[in-house]
């Protein structure tokens, strides 16, 4: 038995499409049922649970022997490191408590640092606590900067012509789509040939600046001579917001942005097979960010 936290999400539901596809038994865990009726559809095992409560969430657990865990977003709440702290420690205690062998999470480059990353900081917490996990086989698969990360651009470059953000024009990010974190994801928990605790980055195809994201939306929108700027925080906060995110939030994607752009959060890996992954770009702007762009130029 599998269990797959997230798994209506974007790297979730292609962890549990993969399992099943390989006549896998998944339960799939999630905060809304119908959210998670395609995949019961396929023949996954739906559980409602909340994973800041290690109560709902142990439950959800039992019987397992590998699962694949993550921290799920929530843009709303005015203190996300309690929030994040709140969902590691119920995974964590769960798992324990369900004498789970194998774990996959979701971590990301930059979890090697315990401070000054923003909302990264509670994924070097989440490897931690999964680190004390007795007897567990753990893999935190230490993801780049997600490709979805690029789609709210839609915004700016239709109101002003330009492509804005707080990292520097010029940092070349390693790079990935969410779906290329979710296939590895599967292919190591239908492998199960790590042992121990053990870390994995990934990179994505190739490493980009926003300056070249800048340059490959152009094309494929026809905006040849689209530019990238870089905006000071002051402009970038009230804009985060705007955007629905909480203020405590915003702030701390600025610190994020402030770790990337000085270095102090990279990748540690040098690139290779075995953290490379597929999707390009261009491919990536072609499937889901020209059509975002299109519907909003058309609302």
């Amino acid at each position: 038995m599998y269990v797959v936290l997230g798994a209506s999400g974007n790297t979730g539901h292609v962890v549990a499409n993969t399992l099943l596809s390989n006549g896998k038994k998944v339960r799939v865990v999630g905060r809304n049922a119908d959210h998670l009726q395609f995949l019961a559809n396929k023949g996954g095992e739906v559980f409602i649970a909340d994973v800041t409560d290690v109560q709902s969430l142990t439950p959800a657990f039992q019987g397992a022997e590998s699962a694949y865990v993550l921290l799920p977003p929530n843009v709303s709440t005015n203190d996300y490191r309690a929030f994040q702290e709140r969902m590691s420690d119920a995974i964590a205690k769960a798992l324990s408590d369900a004498k789970v062998k194998n774990v996959v999470s979701l971590s990301s480059i930059g979890a090697d640092k315990p401070s000054s990353t923003g909302p990264v900081v509670g994924l070097y917490n989440l490897e931690q606590k999964l680190n004390q996990i007795e007897g567990a086989n753990v893999l935190h698969l230490r993801a780049g900067y997600f490709m979805e990360n690029t789609l709210p651009q839609v915004t700016p470059i239709r109101k002003m012509g330009l492509a804005v953000g707080p990292i520097r024009s010029d940092l070349k990010l390693a790079m990935i789509a969410s779906s290329d974190i979710g296939k590895a994801a599967a292919e190591d928990l239908l492998r199960l040939d790590f042992t121990g605790k053990q870390t994995r980055e990934l990179q994505g195809q190739r490493d980009i600046s926003y300056e070249e994201v800048a340059t490959i939306i152009g094309k494929a929108i026809g905006k040849t001579d689209l530019k990238y700027v870089q905006a000071p925080d002051e402009q970038v906060r009230p804009a985060l917001v705007q955007a629905g995110l909480s203020d405590n939030l915003a702030g701390l994607i600025l610190e994020m942005a402030k770790a990337l752009n000085s270095g102090y959060m990279r990748a540690l890996e040098p690139r290779s097979e075995r953290n490379t992954t597929e999707t390009k770009y261009e491919d990536f702007v072609a499937e889901f960010f020209v059509p975002a762009y299109r519907q909003q130029t058309a609302a």
